[in-house]
């Protein structure tokens, strides 16, 4: 595919989103499940949607949904109980494949990544083609669909790969960025969410367009330090830069029960079940390791407290880290009222790993 004249100073950037991964993880594996609405996640109660096949968009159903509307609005929806250690080794493959097109590559999450191809494009020539056979590899190695976006900021490579979705490629090149930017909601962008977003409509600001034709002035004063951020984006302007040694900030998961509980052998069984989806996750970043604990619980009336320990070491395993939340858990015990939730999340997170190469320079590349 030709992407147009290469542009002095301009980067090549592919933003890969695997496609409903969880719950096509599933499909894949249980060949009674394809073709059928699925959710991944509690099926009962208080029970939360994980992730949702599309088969089971098509009724409505999203991630993070209340399992009780899910199963109103498709009620022949079958919920499977997550595997995180299943999506963990798919996403090792992933970025195995990743690697093998180049080392800027920044995971956001166990199914979704940036890469900057800039001077990695290797003998396809374009960061299209580059997309096109990442694309394809990951089809052939794991079964399973990706989508990608590929443009010259992050910004606009993410909003690509949601174009076309799924199993879908978009490209968007300098000279189409604004135009682009201009026709989308501004619910849309990267940095506005709904309150924001809300704020926005009320101020006359709809799409890209609208926001474009604010003032710098304008923006600063109503969005404050966020003004500048926006006045850039509605010109397609992204100065984000891939970050291939970014560091999340921790790790961790939480659960709300069906019933509420107060005995602590109950409640000791529910955060041995939340450690170990914590630290399947943690083994999938091999390397990582952290100093914090936290907990989190979340009363009957749905007051929260958290309680934190911090070692001068690095937690040394899971069982480690389930007794420094079992000793913060009991020191809240017995409860004030009833526990609806529980979390447990590790953070001072460390990956072990050199310090970043510095960044690839800017030079001007014949094609996209």
């Amino acid at each position: 595919m030709n992407d147009g004249p290469g542009i002095a100073g301009v980067r090549k950037i592919i933003h890969v989103d695997m496609d409903a991964f969880f719950a096509s993880v599933e499909q894949r594996d249980n060949p009674e499940l394809r073709g059928k609405p699925v959710a991944v996640g509690g099926s009962t109660g208080r029970g939360v949607v994980a992730a949702a096949s599309y088969e089971a968009r098509v009724f409505g159903v999203r991630s993070a949904m209340p399992s009780i509307t899910a199963r109103r609005r498709c009620p022949d929806l079958l919920f499977v109980k997550p595997r995180f250690d299943a999506y963990a080794e798919v996403s090792r493959q992933i970025r195995a494949i990743f690697a093998d097109y180049t080392p800027h590559v920044e995971p956001l999450s166990l199914d979704e990544a940036y890469l900057d191809v800039t001077d990695h494009l290797a003998d396809l020539g374009t960061a299209t083609a580059v997309a096109e056979q990442i694309r394809a590899r990951i089809r052939a190695e794991t079964g399973l669909t990706a989508s990608a976006g590929v443009s010259y900021n992050k910004f606009l490579a993410k909003l690509a790969s949601d174009q076309n979705k799924p199993d879908g490629l978009c490209v968007i090149t300098p000279a189409k960025g604004p135009a682009f930017v201009a026709s989308l909601p501004v619910s849309r962008f990267h940095g506005v969410g709904p309150k924001t977003a809300e704020r926005m409509a009320r101020l006359g600001i709809q799409t890209g367009a609208d926001l474009r034709a604010c003032s710098l002035e304008f923006l600063t004063h109503n969005f404050g330090s966020s003004g500048p951020y926006y006045h850039d984006l509605a010109r397609a302007i992204c100065h984000r830069r891939v970050s291939a040694h970014r560091v999340r900030k921790s790790i961790g998961a939480e659960d709300t029960f069906f019933e509420d509980l107060r005995e602590e052998s109950a409640l000791a069984v529910e955060l041995a079940r939340i450690a170990d989806t914590v630290w399947s996750r943690i083994d999938a970043k091999r390397g990582i390791s952290g100093r914090t604990v936290t907990l989190k619980v979340k009363y009957q009336d749905f007051r929260i407290i958290t309680r934190s320990r911090s070692l001068d070491r690095p937690v040394a395993d899971r069982d480690e880290f389930l007794e420094i939340g079992i000793d913060l858990l009991r020191a809240t015990l017995p409860p004030p009222k009833a526990i609806r939730l529980l979390g447990l999340t590790l953070s001072n997170l460390s990956d072990g790993a050199p310090q970043p190469a510095p960044e690839p320079p800017e030079f001007a590349l014949p094609l996209y």
